[in-house]
This record gives structure tokens, C-alpha cells and sequence, in this order.
């Protein structure tokens, strides 16, 4: 099959190229490398080092004697969208170009903006290309869990039955988002549901959880390694968790640390995204995949951290609670259902634990990078207004 990842330069985009390449796929790939500017922009840097595009794609033609194709560009220009989707008309084009970080988002009303005119733009644009240009295409859109917020009944997956005043209908979950981030997901799903029902393009909607990891199997060397982002904006409360071991910080929950939520590992998202891939939907169907294996508190995932790095590394480490910039339900019921990828064959192949003992090797391997940034990983930032009502400037880093 061609495929054609969006964002193929970031931690999920990468890993996909190589699993895709590797499985006798054609791969091809567009980015606008600016998760590595935004990254700088807080003061930060990924936990491992990475080659630039052009130096991954010469490594692949080198180490597995495949050709991939690479564009840079910006999926908020349409001409560019336009021309790369018409050149490559892909049996499967993978929607991961997006900014992804909701603290990112929060930051002040230009980086909101950024967010969500920059995210909605590229997914009209891909769909507009799709339906102009390449019409039997099948998109696989990266959504996230954090679109269904944390409700107090069971959350379906993508759609369920209702009954109200008398009447019944199969209705899309309703979504609850806390940032301005995840909100711009809500509307792509949104926009991709409508072009589904006025142009019949072919959809699988991905609704991630957490990805936790440093590699996947088809990570083999460090020409491979993927980005892992450890600051407070850019990277995930279990990456900051296991670079403050590392470092012998205390792990900082936010709040009581009781914030639930669903995880899966990097090489296990691989495989949902290339069952996706591998086994479309039909002709004009629209159909929505929950992705992730196990939900976990944020206190969990500390206690975690703290038991592996006392065992596998041999570091005493201890969990410090934080004020909790957020605004979000710090006790919640969370029941999220994922059967549609068990369905088509699913199965986890690592747990959590598992896991950790691989990202913390690779972070004490890399801590003098870590040493360098260290700054980054402490909290320093507050969603909050001191009355409570909205969201204060959080105070960015130097590079």
C-alpha cells in the first residue's frame, strides 16, 4: 500500500514510517519540522538526540534499503497539501501533523489561536485535497481520548444509543475537552464526520490515549531514535516522572494526583495505526477506534516510576505533590470502551512496567542532556487566574 503520513517527524510519525517501511510499505511523509522550534521555545530539547529529516531518510535507504519520501512543508498551505496529496494519491494518508501539547495551547491567547487555526486549517486542507485530488483514500485521523473529557457514565467509543423524551438515536459521545488543544481535536472530528457525510471519504478516527515510550522494535539503532519531551509543556506526566528519577528530583503529581486516564505503548499505537491502515473501512464508512490498553492515576504512574527506578536503576526516588494548574476534576469515574481494535486482532504486546525499565536505561544512557535542561522538568506554569476563571501566562524558558 502507499501510505502518507502528516507529521512525519514526530514521536508517533517516525516510529509509523519505519513499522510501515518494514512491512513492505510504500512510505512517503510531509512536516514542517516546527515541533522542534516549539520545543526550543520552552526551553527544552528531546531527552535522546535526533538526526535532522534528510539524515533519517538518508539512514533508511542505508540500514533497510528503503526509499522514503519526504516533503517539507506546512499543511496550512493548500496549494502544498494539494500538490502532495495529487503527486502521491496514497491508499492511506495518516493524520499526525498537528500541534499536540494542550499546555502549549494555554499559554496566552496567541498560542491558543496558533492552536486551533493551525490544526483545523491542515485538516480541511487535507480533506479539501482529498476529495479534489484522491478520493478513494482512506484517512486514518489521530484524535485523543482527552476529547470525551472525564464524564460520569462509561465512555462508548464514538457513538451510542440514546433515548430522550420518548424518542431513540445513534448519536457521536458528547465531548467535554479542557484546553484549547484538545478542543481543536473535537473539531476535527467534527470536520471529518461532515466530509464523510457530504463526500463519502473513507475514515478511521483514532481516538489516542497517552503513548509512553522511548522505542519500538523497529527503532535498532540511535539513527532511528524517536523524540522524547521531558519539559512541563511538551512532554507527558509519566515522561516527566521517569526524567525526575533520573535526575533525582522529586516526581511531582499535580493536586492529589487521582487525574485518570487511558495509556498505551509507542510500539502498540504502531500496531492500531497499521491495523487501521492494513484493514480499511468500507467504501464511505466513518468509523471510531479508542486507543489504549489501561487507565492509570497520576499517583499511579509516580508510584510506578518510583518502583522501577528503585529496582532496575537502583535510584531512591520520591513523589512530591504540586499545586495543580489545571482546571479539571480531580476525582472522577473514568470507564472508557475499546473493543473495535480487539476485534480486528488487537493485542498488547508490553505493559507498562515492562516499559519503564527500557525508558529509564535510555534516560540514564542520555542524562547529561537531561542535566542541561533539568529546569524544564520542575512545575512553573498555572492555567488558573487567581480567581479561578481562566488561564495566566506561563513563564517560557530561554533556549
Amino acid at each position: 500500500m502507499k501510505v502518507l503520513i502528516t507529521g512525519i517527524d514526530g514521536y508517533s510519525g517516525w516510529p509509523l514510517a519505519l513499522h510501515l517501511l518494514n512491512r513492505g510499505h510504500e512510505v512517503s511523509g510531509i512536516d514542517n519540522l516546527v515541533t522542534r522550534k516549539r520545543v526550543k521555545e520552552v526551553g527544552s530539547h528531546s531527552a535522546m538526540p535526533l538526526l535532522t529529516m534528510e539524515q533519517r531518510v538518508k539512514a533508511v535507504e542505508k540500514h533497510l534499503g528503503k526509499h522514503l519520501r519526504f516533503y517539507r512543508g506546512d499543511l496550512c498551505r493548500w496549494e502544498t497539501v494539494r500538490d502532495v496529496v495529487r503527486k502521491e494519491k496514497p491508499d492511506a494518508l495518516v493524520h499526525l501533523g498537528e500541534q499536540r501539547s494542550a499546555p502549549y495551547s494555554m499559554i496566552d491567547v496567541h498560542h491558543a489561536v496558533e492552536t486551533q487555526v493551525q490544526n483545523i486549517t491542515g485538516t480541511l486542507n487535507i480533506l479539501y485535497a482529498l476529495r479534489e485530488e484522491s478520493p478513494q483514500t482512506h484517512l486514518v485521523k489521530m484524535g485523543t481520548m482527552g476529547e470525551y473529557g472525564t464524564p460520569n457514565v462509561d465512555i462508548a467509543e464514538g457513538f451510542f444509543e440514546i433515548e430522550y423524551m420518548g424518542r431513540k438515536d445513534r448519536l457521536p459521545f458528547p465531548r467535554q475537552a479542557s484546553s484549547w488543544y484538545h478542543w481543536s481535536k473535537v473539531f476535527d472530528t467534527g470536520d471529518v464526520m461532515l466530509a464523510n457525510k457530504l463526500w463519502g471519504i473513507s475514515a478511521t478516527d483514532v481516538m489516542q490515549g497517552v503513548i509512553y515510550g522511548t522505542r519500538s522494535p523497529d527503532i535498532t539503532r540511535k539513527e532511528f531514535l524517536t523524540r522524547f519531551d521531558f519539559d512541563e509543556v511538551w512532554g507527558t506526566a509519566l515522561n516527566r516522572f521517569c526524567v525526575q528519577a533520573v535526575l533525582g528530583l522529586p516526581l511531582t503529581p499535580y493536586g492529589k494526583g487521582h487525574q485518570k486516564r487511558g495509556f498505551i505503548a509507542l510500539e502498540d499505537s504502531m500496531q492500531s495505526l497499521t491495523l487501521s491502515v492494513e484493514n480499511p473501512p468500507a467504501k464511505g464508512e466513518y468509523r471510531v477506534f479508542n486507543q489504549f490498553d489501561e487507565s492509570y492515576s497520576v499517583t499511579e504512574l509516580a508510584e510506578m516510576v518510583v518502583s522501577a527506578a528503585r529496582e532496575d536503576q537502583g535510584i531512591e526516588a520520591k513523589i512530591q505533590n504540586s499545586y495543580n494548574p489545571r482546571v479539571e476534576a480531580e476525582e472522577h469515574y473514568y470507564k472508557p470502551h475499546h473493543e473495535n481494535l480487539l476485534r480486528m486482532g488487537y493485542k498488547a504486546s508490553r505493559t507498562l512496567r515492562e516499559s519503564l525499565k527500557e525508558i529509564l536505561a535510555d534516560l540514564v544512557t542520555y542524562r547529561s542532556r537531561l542535566e542541561a535542561r533539568r529546569q524544564v522538568v520542575q512545575p512553573r506554569m498555572n492555567f488558573r487566574s487567581p480567581d479561578n476563571r481562566g488561564s495566566l501566562h506561563i513563564p517560557v524558558g530561554k533556549n
